[in-house]
This record gives structure tokens, sequence and C-alpha cells, in this order.
């Protein structure tokens, strides 16, 4: 049975939960900083839809030219998150949004979709196996491990670009290039930053806050990237435990 669903509109936007992040009295920051962000990117195509409950039900994308990664195309509608937790598992809720997403693509004369995947699924990323079986297929690869997967509607192809596969920096500090999109970053930085600092370890935060910066960055990227000894090493957000385990493979 189909259930109700809203988008994020600009009417709504400060009333609505983001879904990763439920609470019903004082917002988190980091879920200010993702309205903030938000604000700025609807009236740019971007799409924020979700199970009208309490749940963690959610599908996010935006026209590929906005963005904010480091991926070109002509045409396409890039999908950020995709996500269906907890009760709601089970219950076709993924595809309904997946449904709406392709059908929208096409109501608006889009090529095609595209979204970030891997050689082995990881987390933080929307379910690669789930998309592949909506039509997605690899169409351009790093290598160091990461694909951009794409369902297009007139043969045409989206690309990583030539940065982002690199994979690569000048510096061999540990780094982390961030935007505002997810709510759990902020609080992430701020428990790795107190450890680094707690452990003299040189720490670079890099804020990634215009399109500008997000197209040309030196990696893949969804929200958040991280490198070590001057090579990317992932798009997963960091723990105490990840930052040590990083550490101990330079």
């Amino acid at each position: 049975m189909s259930q109700e669903y809203i988008n994020i509109t600009p009417d709504n936007l400060e009333t609505e939960h983001l879904c990763c992040i439920i609470r019903s009295k004082k917002q988190p920051e980091g879920i200010v900083a993702k309205k903030q962000w938000l604000a700025d990117r609807l009236s740019e195509g971007h799409i924020f839809r979700k199970l009208n409950e309490k749940a963690t039900v959610f599908i996010e994308y935006a026209p590929l030219e906005t963005a904010w990664v480091p991926v070109e195309g002509e045409n396409y509608l890039y999908i950020y998150c995709l996500w269906v937790l907890g009760d709601q598992k089970g219950k076709g809720c993924g595809s309904e949004l997946m449904r709406y997403c392709i059908e929208d693509a096409k109501a608006r004369g889009k090529s095609g979709i595209c979204m970030l995947g891997a050689e082995k699924q990881k987390s933080w990323l929307s379910d690669q196996a789930f998309a592949e079986k909506w039509g997605f297929v690899k169409v351009d690869s790093t290598d160091y491990g990461y694909d951009l997967l794409a369902l297009s509607f007139d043969g045409t192809l989206p690309r990583f670009t030539d940065t982002a596969k690199l994979g690569k920096i000048d510096s061999d500090r540990l780094t982390v290039y961030h935007s505002p999109q997810c709510p759990f970053i902020l609080q992430t930085l701020g428990k790795i930053g107190e450890y680094c600092a707690a452990e003299g370890i040189p720490l670079d935060l890099i804020a990634v806050d215009s399109l500008e910066k997000a197209k040309s960055l030196p990696c893949v990227f969804n929200n958040y990237a991280v490198f070590y000894g001057g090579d990317f090493r992932t798009v997963n957000l960091l723990d105490v435990t990840a930052v040590k385990r990083i550490l101990r493979r330079k």
C-alpha cells in the first residue's frame, strides 16, 4: 500500500524534520546548518522527499549541474541519498522513492540519473545493489575503489571529473573535506577534532562551501571525504576508532 510522502519546500523547511536526526526539542547544530544549506538549494531544483512521519525514509537529489559533487554531465539528476531504516524497511518505501525520482527525471526531460557507488558497498552510501535492480550500471570508476552509477534514458553518460579521479593531495596530514549537507558532520568533526588536538595529531578541516569547490575536489565526494598521507581514504564519517585505524595504515 502506498504511504504518504511530502517534499521539503521553503514553506515547511523550518517545521519539518530531516529524517537523519529527529528531535522534537532544540535542533542540533548539524540540522540548523543543513536547513540553511537546503534553503539555498531548493530554488535550484533540489528535492528532499520523505515519508510523512517520524522515520528515516527519504531520498535527496538535485540537477547534476548544481549538485555539490565532482561529477560532470549534461541534463542528469544526481542522487545524494536514498535511505530506508528501522520499522519501514521491507515495506516498499525505497521503491516508491526511486520510482518518484525516475518519474520526476522523465517529466523534467532529463537524460538520466546518477549516484555514487563503490566496488564494495560502503556505509553512508545508498544501497547500490538496490539501484542496480532499477537499471543503474557502472559508467565510470576511480583507481581507489569508487564507481559512478547511472541510469541513462538517451544513451548519454556522466563522468567523474579528472581531478576527482586523482585521489591525491600534496599534504600528508589527516585532511577532511566536508560540506553542511549531512546533519551528522558537525558533531563528527567536533569529536575527531578534540581527539586529534589531545593527541597532537595534525588535522586539516576544509569546508566545501560552494559549488565551485565541490566540482573541483581531488576525490569522490557526497558530503565528506578523508585523506591521509596524501591519499584519499574514505567517504565514511570518521569516529575516533576510524581515525586510529587510518593513522596506522600510512
